[in-house]
């Protein structure tokens, strides 16, 4: 069984070295129109934007590795069962089962890398991209904001935007922390960030929104205020010299420490609790991914190479498709962000036990 074990992962090497360098390669040039949209329109040097690119690498691997490894195991078992070396194994007596027991180890090792990349190194990635910008940010501080995160460079304010498209935004918050009194909160359809010449601060027009203000009977009470147009004033000055860490660049332990803190602040944690539960959720990814493409590459006998990667795809699409409906519905708590995350992940667990079992039963 050692020389069988052994001789499956030689054969699962080389597709999987390959798959990932080229998966790799191909994601990293989609990036370039975004970091070209940078250097043209926000002002990033060619420097910078070549380490930024750099840092993509581990960020990217996130994502490429689960796929490479439903590639390599239809590329592999599709070889071999199109080649009668599946069925010549079940004559000797080896049960499918068998096979999966090598597979299970190797996704289980691989389900603990991306878990380690999702946890250390991919934030790390984008805490370094944030210190790369950090210093183009000074004179254009709209090169920092990034969508889906609680923005603090602001005095007095924290920010979370849904959506940047160049410098128009979508869907608005705006918390004021206030000593021994609530949160005070904005709410915008849209806005747009103007620069103020020769200062540190930026001028934020809101577009069709509310806001609270306070009561002058009470201060401590808020009421709701309808606006079609509001302009605030932010304060960048006491910031600029370090930014705090966004969702993307915190560690899973950095995340359940500033839930807690913005909890405390009466603040939507949403987004938060659905980048914890995300990260956890793609960790299992390799593992599902081998045994959802093991029974579909023994079944269908196909050796061709490149109908095997277009059914990974096909397979992969809909992961990832679900789980990003999945995390918009969970930003905005549609639901419980902690549940939703965890869907595409049940259904996937689901397919891959009924598949696998029928096949090691027959």
């Amino acid at each position: 069984m050692r020389i069988l074990r052994n001789y499956v992962l030689q054969e699962c090497l080389l597709p999987f070295t390959i798959s990932i360098s080229v998966l790799t390669s191909v994601f990293l040039l989609g990036y370039l129109p975004q970091l070209a949209n940078k250097v043209i329109n926000k002002g990033v040097s060619l420097l910078a934007i070549s380490k930024v690119f750099l840092y993509y690498i581990p960020i990217l691997l996130g994502y490429t590795l689960p796929i490479a490894c439903l590639i390599t195991v239809i590329l592999t078992f599709g070889r071999l069962s199109a080649e009668n070396e599946i069925l010549a194994m079940r004559a000797s007596g080896v049960y499918l089962r068998k096979l999966l027991t090598p597979l299970f180890v190797v996704g289980i090792m691989l389900s603990l890398m991306v878990h380690i990349l999702n946890d250390r190194l991919i934030p790390a990635a984008y805490e370094a991209q944030t210190h790369v910008l950090q210093e183009t940010g000074v004179q254009n501080p709209t090169a920092l904001l990034e969508a889906g995160s609680f923005i603090n460079a602001f005095d007095k304010y924290i920010v979370f935007i849904y959506r940047i498209d160049n410098d128009h935004l979508y869907g608005v918050r705006i918390y004021q922390p206030q000593v021994n009194k609530p949160t005070r909160t904005i709410i915008a359809q849209e806005g747009e960030f103007v620069k103020v010449p020769g200062q540190d601060k930026l001028m934020l027009k809101l577009i069709n929104g509310t806001s609270d203000e306070p009561d002058l009977k009470n201060p401590n009470n808020f009421y709701k205020l309808n606006f079609q147009n509001s302009f605030m004033t932010m304060d960048l000055s006491k910031k600029q010299i370090k930014m705090d860490k966004k969702a993307k660049s915190m560690t899973l332990k950095e995340i359940e420490h500033e839930t807690a803190k913005l909890k405390k602040l009466s603040i939507d944690v949403s987004p938060l609790i659905t980048e914890y539960h995300r990260r956890l959720a793609w960790s299992l990814t390799p593992l599902l991914f081998i045994f959802l493409g093991f029974p579909f590459a023994v079944i269908t006998h196909k050796r061709a190479k490149s109908a095997n990667i277009l059914y990974a795809v096909l397979f992969a699409a809909p992961y990832y498709i679900l789980s990003l409906a999945c995390q918009g519905m969970a930003t905005q708590n549609v639901m419980n962000p902690a549940f939703l995350m965890w869907i595409p992940d049940i259904i996937g667990g689901i397919i891959v036990i009924i598949f696998n079992w029928k096949l090691c039963a027959s």
